[in-house]
């Protein structure tokens, strides 16, 4: 996966996430915003229908001391346990 920062600051991040589509992007967005310090989070692509689809880039904005560089490190976490739990359980349902 190839991540570029396009902008960063204190309390907000953008960064283009390469080769992704909406289903990932979907995830992490709802991920970030399950999170009390981010008080933002939202995704922006091209559509291939206005001129050619673009990667998405993802914009965090958080509040208080939190970074959101760490609350991207967190959703991401959160959605590493949440998809190996998810394994476990189809596994034994199996």
């Amino acid at each position: 996966m190839e991540l570029r920062v396009t902008e960063s600051s204190e309390n907000e991040l953008s960064i283009e996430i390469a080769g992704e589509d909406h289903t990932f992007m979907n995830v992490l967005k709802g991920a970030l915003l399950e999170h009390a310090d981010v008080s933002a989070a939202t995704y922006d692509m091209t559509p291939e229908q206005s001129g050619g689809q673009t990667d998405p880039i993802l914009t965090v904005k958080t509040e208080g001391d939190v970074e959101p560089l760490d609350a991207l490190e967190e959703a991401a976490a959160d959605i590493r346990a949440k998809a190996a739990s998810f394994r476990d359980a189809f596994e034994a349902a199996v």
